[in-house]
């Protein structure tokens, strides 16, 4: 969005001239770039940008589709392998690669922040790599969101050591698995929009998740929001609307 404001700011003023603007438009809907039909369209109509899905893709196919961008916006990539993403790394200098979300970024345009702040809470240390995905998304989406960690009910004194900063957030995401309790209790315990992410750590009851993920849709904290199992991305996307729907 800031790269078509500026760009439109310069016809206006002079400094591009309606030809040029006309040929720098024509890559805005969408990059092609063969086997992927990237969206660069997608901030303007929903207010955060198109992310690679990597997993099932080919360490090219995600190599492609990183060169293809690197030169037109911020790039992040979800669920990418680590052999993936070395591929991408080499072929793309300046990517990074968050191990434990398994997210590869790269940034070229400074990040400008919005106003409120994100608190991502997991209920173990195994919930980790969910957390990890939403906060990075959260980042280079660019809102400020930090981390609190193993905080789950087994050990609810841990919490409320720290619910004065969790009620600074203007939205909370709370990951958790086994049996998913904790997004409840913060449901409970705050004003704040929750979205509560099942994770699929816990033994055999837990069936992957989907324990998790109904304990939290029966929640008695109403207006508890849920996604899917594992999707600390969604989370983001769905923590991300309502903070740009309170922007000025």
């Amino acid at each position: 969005m800031d790269r078509l404001r500026e760009l439109l700011n310069s016809i206006k003023e002079g400094g591009t001239s309606v030809e040029e603007g006309l040929a720098k438009l024509r890559d805005l809907p969408y990059a092609d770039v063969g086997h992927t039909k990237f969206d660069l369209h997608r901030e303007l109509r929903n207010g955060f940008p198109e992310v690679i899905y990597a997993e099932n893709k080919t360490p090219e196919q995600v190599g492609d589709i990183f060169c293809g961008l690197k030169d037109k916006c911020n790039v992040l990539a979800t669920r990418v392998s680590a052999e993936t993403a070395e591929y991408v790394m080499k072929t793309c200098p300046g990517a990074e690669y968050n191990k434990l979300g398994r997210t590869l970024s790269f940034i070229k345009d400074a990040i400008h922040y919005k106003e409120g702040e994100i608190r991502i809470i997991t209920a173990g240390t195994s919930d980790l790599p969910v957390a990890e995905e939403a906060l990075v998304t959260c980042r280079m989406f660019g809102c400020r969101a930090e981390l609190i960690s193993d905080v789950g009910v087994a050990g609810i004194h841990r919490l409320f050591d720290k619910l004065e900063d969790i009620r600074k957030a203007r939205v909370i995401i709370v990951t958790a698995g086994m049996e998913g309790a904790l997004a409840g209790v913060v449901g409970g315990l705050v004003s704040q929009p929750v979205i509560a992410v099942p994770t699929s750590v816990g033994y055999g009851a837990a069936f992957g998740g989907i324990s998790a993920l109904l304990g939290m849709l029966t929640s008695c904290a109403g207006g508890i929001t849920v996604v899917n199992i594992d999707n600390g991305f969604g989370a983001a996307c769905a923590a991300m609307r309502i903070i740009n729907s309170t922007q000025g």
